[in-house]
């Protein structure tokens, strides 16, 4: 599996581990609904670091925090 991929499956796990669905996720990090779909996708494009940071935010959590999430599932494979 390739990282793109891992962050796709990583995301939506958090993103469900937090209770948003795909609108409130793009919503809370100013992003949009379709860009946030395709990164969830499973032939995910691969996001800024401005978008990493947008989606941090909206997740509640660090920078660190959630490119260290990305990270373990990397890790588990």
């Amino acid at each position: 599996m390739d990282i793109n991929n891992i962050f796709a499956k990583r995301l939506r796990e958090l993103r469900k581990n937090k209770g948003f669905t795909q609108e409130k996720l793009a919503e809370m990090s100013d992003i949009d609904y379709k860009y946030l779909q395709k990164l969830e996708s499973k032939n995910p494009s691969s996001p800024s670091l401005s978008v990493l940071e947008k989606l941090s935010h909206g997740l509640g959590i660090t920078l660190t925090e959630f490119v260290t999430f990305i990270e373990e599932g990397r890790k588990q494979l």
